[in-house]
């Protein structure tokens, strides 16, 4: 009987050690957003939450109140660092600012995967996202199509510095170049905030009489283009084409306020941001450094159509 509860004791020794050895070698990757409040980034979270799931990893998601403030998010990636985490999935808020503290993190051994918006830097692991130039080239046929007019355009887009939305615009000017009768093009920036992107767009629109179609690359725009639209009862006049699928642009489509809304997939950037940087922290090998997620033009003709329902109403 001794022998035999020796036997045990060993075995459960045995096992709560290696539990601790278990616990202590799990993977912990870090998702840094631009923001995470809005519906783009809350959709990414559950694509990541999902994969860390799947794959028995510990996270952290965090980002800047502002999708501007690209030192908060240089600070936070400085942390990461410090904080010994084995990989980071990134949405970059500047294009070169974020260079620095990412191949830091690459030199201190740290697996990163680039989601949404690039970096200047041929060292990141993998990227994964929209293909933002063509996702602009959608934008400009969705609004040649919603319309035969000549076309008097406005652009409505956020920072110059954040790399995903200088793609969409030239994506976007590029196409329309193709077409004689686009007639002007008026560009604004604005802060990527529903109130700056509101008074902004009203401003434009009432000092370009002729504008008569406005296109906006990211969620908080598209919403501040809407209800400057709403504002100024103009939504039979101007044309507008915008990005993502918030529950009130969706409803803007339906009233009329939009006319067409590009929409991307940020639950599979998060959940494919996880699994890739799980791969490359074990070893395994990967066989894509560039992946481009799906991307749908959404009309109200087309929004109702059964394979696009998840895509336009995730959040019912």
């Amino acid at each position: 009987m001794k022998t035999r509860h020796k036997a045990i004791v060993i075995c459960l020794l045995t096992c709560i050690i290696v539990g601790c050895q278990a616990k202590v070698t799990r993977v912990r990757i870090a998702v840094v957003a631009k923001s995470t409040t809005s519906q783009f980034f809350q959709s990414m979270l559950a694509g990541v939450i999902a994969a860390s799931s799947e794959y028995n990893i510990d996270y952290i998601f965090q980002g800047p109140a502002k999708e501007e403030d690209y030192q908060t998010q240089i600070e936070q990636v400085y942390q990461v660092i410090e904080n010994g985490y084995d990989g980071l999935v990134l949405s970059a808020i500047d294009y070169e600012a974020l260079v620095e503290p990412v191949e830091t993190a690459i030199a201190k051994g740290l697996k990163v995967i680039i989601v949404d918006s690039d970096i200047h830097s041929d060292l990141v692991h993998v990227r994964i996202g929209t293909d933002n130039y063509e996702a602009g080239r959608m934008a400009a046929e969705a609004m040649l199509n919603q319309t035969k007019e000549d076309l008097h355009v406005g652009i409505v887009n956020f920072s110059m510095n954040t790399k995903n939305g200088q793609d969409r615009e030239d994506g976007f000017k590029d196409t329309l170049d193709e077409f004689e009768r686009v007639k002007s093009i008026n560009i604004i920036n604005v802060d990527s905030d529903i109130l700056s992107a509101t008074e902004a767009t009203k401003q434009l629109l009432q000092s370009n009489k002729k504008i008569n179609s406005i296109v906006t690359f990211n969620e908080w725009t598209t919403l501040g283009v809407g209800y400057a639209i709403e504002e100024l009862g103009i939504k039979d006049r101007v044309c507008v084409v915008a990005f993502d699928n918030h529950p009130v642009s969706v409803g803007m489509l339906e009233t009329g306020e939009m006319d067409a809304l590009i929409v991307q997939s940020p639950f599979s950037m998060g959940y494919l941001g996880i699994e890739y940087a799980y791969q490359l922290i074990m070893n395994k090998k990967v066989h894509k450094s560039e992946i481009a997620t799906k991307t749908v033009t959404i009309t109200k003709d087309n929004m109702f159509d059964q394979e696009n329902q998840k895509i336009v109403f995730p959040f019912r």
